[in-house]
């Protein structure tokens, strides 16, 4: 049996350890010597450690643990605190996150309504503007109509004859109305022309707007569908690239800006539609009004030249009648002479026939006594009246030539105002009763 080794144990306190109170090591005589049993134990001593290294270790076990229970309740405490300020901060954080996107959504929904009633008027001020294209295009149609008359009109009364063939105050008027017309046709075509570039421009208002829109919409779907999640939502995931998607994007006043410019070009759209639409109206009103003026001055003048063929036409046919009375008598005035000079025929012979047994008579008995005077006084009033019968049937005879030119150039005249007149009231006159009224010149 090998001999015991006793060494006295040295006090330690347990709790002082546990509570982390360093504990005073027992001092430990290294240099007293040892008892020893001799040769037979050598072999246990040398592979064991001493009781002060046991101590020593143990020491330091119930240390560290003490320290790292120390440090576990302090990381506990600050845990707990991190946890209730987290969690308060996470609770905040999200309502404010909630509160933001419920005013986003009502500011998404304020200019959603902005944009929605901006589109809602361009697209009425498109359907009225397309309206007034049709009226200026039915207006352009009508003065192709009142252009066809007024052309008629002048090509009509190019056939006329003679001395009437006349630039009177009915073709200057006439004129004046197709310069007129082409210069309302050219008008017309100017503002359709602007009518089609502002329906363009407005078309592009509105696909813009109604883009934008488009955005908002699908914007707004998607914050509230945001707001509506909570802690307890199943549909949650995680997404932890979400947050850098959003470097790309713009910022809230740039956000704000795309969308009052595109609301400032719709309301000048909308501004230059009504500029436009009264200017049309009154393009509309003013044509019409200086179609039908000028109208009326084409129709008074024809109605005035018509009164002056036709008392012109009164008056040479009056004269016509005159004249041919005249002729008749004149006629009647010849036949007289005629007849007067054939009735001198048969005295001029006897006084002639007289003379010339006369003539005959033999040597004394030839002399010119009273009845040879009477005779050859006879024969030379005979010879008086015949000539001045004859000058009178020349002269008679001129006249009737006289009256006979009259005549024809009365009826030649009579004919060109006969012509002149159904010119003017039965083709002319006739033809611009068909003239469009003011309701077709309006474009209705």
């Amino acid at each position: 049996m090998s001999s015991e080794v006793l060494v006295a144990r040295p006090h330690y306190d347990s709790r002082a350890v546990a509570q982390g109170v360093p504990v005073k090591e027992p001092r430990v005589e290294l240099d007293a010597p040892l008892p020893s049993s001799g040769s037979a134990t050598a072999g246990y001593r040398s592979a064991k450690y001493s009781p002060a290294e046991w101590f020593s270790n143990y020491h330091t076990i119930l240390e560290q643990a003490g320290t790292n229970r120390h440090e576990a309740g302090s990381i506990q405490r600050e845990s707990r605190a991190l946890y209730q300020d987290t969690e308060a901060a996470t609770v905040t954080t999200q309502a404010e996150g909630t509160r933001l996107l419920g005013e986003r959504l009502q500011e998404i929904h304020y200019w959603k309504s902005e944009l929605q009633q901006h589109i809602h008027q361009l697209l009425a001020d498109t359907e009225s503007l397309s309206a007034l294209k049709t009226r200026l295009e039915k207006a352009l149609d009508a003065t192709e109509t009142t252009y066809a008359i007024a052309t008629d009109n002048l090509n009509c009364r190019a056939r006329r004859l003679g001395p009437d063939l006349v630039r009177d105050t009915v073709e200057e008027e006439l004129v004046k109305e197709v310069d007129l017309i082409r210069s309302v046709q050219a008008l017309l075509k100017r503002t359709t022309a602007q009518v089609v570039s502002q329906i363009k421009m407005n078309r592009e208002a509105k696909q813009t707007l109604e883009l934008d829109w488009s955005d908002k919409y699908q914007a707004y779907n998607l914050d509230d569908r945001g707001g509506r999640y909570s802690n307890m939502s199943p549909d949650t995931q995680h997404h932890p690239s979400s947050a850098s998607m959003q470097d790309q994007v713009c910022n809230g006043t740039s956000w704000t800006k795309f969308t009052q410019d595109n609301l400032s070009t719709a309301l000048q759209e909308e501004q230059a539609t009504n500029s436009l639409r009264l200017l049309v109206e009154q393009v509309l009103q003013d044509t019409t009004h200086d179609l039908r003026v000028q109208c009326s001055s084409v129709d008074r003048a024809f109605s005035q030249r018509c009164a002056e063929l036709i008392e012109a036409k009164t008056q040479l046919e009056m004269k016509l009648a005159q004249i041919l009375e005249q002729i008749g008598a004149q006629e009647r005035s010849i036949v007289a002479v005629q007849q007067a000079i054939h009735n001198k025929e048969a005295p001029l012979r006897v006084a002639q026939s007289r003379l010339y047994l006369r003539s005959l008579r033999p040597d004394m008995e030839l002399c010119r006594d009273e009845p040879q005077f009477s005779l050859e006084g006879e024969l030379r009033q005979l010879d008086a009246t015949l000539a001045s019968l004859l000058l009178q049937l020349s002269e008679a005879r001129g006249s009737l030539s006289h009256l006979e030119e009259s005549r024809m150039t009365l009826e030649k005249d009579i004919s060109c105002k006969t012509r002149s007149l159904f010119i003017d009231r039965e083709k002319c006159m006739t033809r611009r009763q068909r003239y469009p009224a003011v309701s077709t010149l309006s474009g209705y």
